[in-house]
């Protein structure tokens, strides 16, 4: 019995086998691509886009960086990375930054590819079809390594944090961003009602995917709490690990660096 619940992982509340999680991730992310961005605009109240400029701002991405950024979707983080970057190019006298987004699903690729604010950095932006466990690049190749709401998804998020570890050089940086776990008395209880009710609805009449998004709701609890990601990230070798909450813990910025 033991060797069968080691070879399962949650794919939600379910139980599934290792080998199936990422192809049902997959689908998941198949099935929505194309209205993606939407439906975070819709389910979070655009408050999605706030989380992220202070995941940017923490990052403090500058000039002649590269930035891999895995499971990168549609491309957010990375375009607010050389957006940021090119703000202080002026000044620092360096070649430009760069960025890779790097993701499993080819879908998603393809929906932020079609995006027209991404046009301007396209000679600046490449995009790799890539699992976040076997990052399709060179040891020490990044200055920065980010995940946005998409660790959760990875089956092996050790194996995941390891590869970062990795590709980072010396002095790098990894910055993930991950809906967490409250921490104010009471907004748990508000938050599990919006979830389970209204995200899943909003999936099937938005997205015409409940499923989607009832794995969505469950993934999100499913994920270790504040402090015990943190001790994964120390344990995958990173140093100086600290997290920050925010909305109360709805969402948080963990970070660690490569010494």
């Amino acid at each position: 019995m033991d060797d069968a619940r080691n070879d399962e992982t949650s794919f939600g509340f379910r139980r599934v086998k290792t080998g199936e999680k990422a192809g049902l991730v997959r689908g998941v992310f198949d099935s929505v691509a194309g209205r993606y961005d939407m439906m975070n605009d819709l389910m979070s109240g655009g408050v999605h886009r706030i989380w992220k400029s202070v995941f940017l701002d923490r990052l403090s991405p500058r000039p002649g960086e590269k930035l891999i950024d895995a499971a990168g979707g549609t491309g957010d983080i990375a375009r607010g990375f050389l957006i940021r970057a090119d703000a202080r190019h002026g000044a620092a006298n360096q070649p430009p930054a760069r960025a890779v987004i790097c993701d499993i699903n080819f879908e998603m690729l393809k929906a932020g590819e079609a995006r027209r604010d991404m046009a301007d950095y396209s000679d600046r932006l490449a995009r790799v079809t890539g699992d976040a466990e076997r990052l399709p690049f060179p040891d020490r190749s990044a200055d920065a390594c980010t995940i946005a709401f998409g660790i959760r998804n990875v089956t092996d998020m050790d194996a995941a944090l390891r590869e970062f570890f990795r590709v980072l050089r010396p002095g790098g940086r990894f910055f993930c961003l991950e809906f967490s776990h409250p921490v104010m008395e009471g907004l748990q209880k508000i938050y599990d009602a919006y979830s389970f009710n209204v995200i899943p609805w909003l999936g099937e009449h938005v997205a015409g995917d409940r499923d989607a998004y009832q794995y969505l709701v469950e993934s999100i609890r499913a994920f270790p709490a504040q402090e015990a990601f943190a001790l994964m990230l120390r344990e995958a070798g990173f140093a100086r690990v600290s997290y920050e909450n925010l909305t109360g813990g709805v969402a948080a910025i963990h970070s660690g660096w490569k010494v």
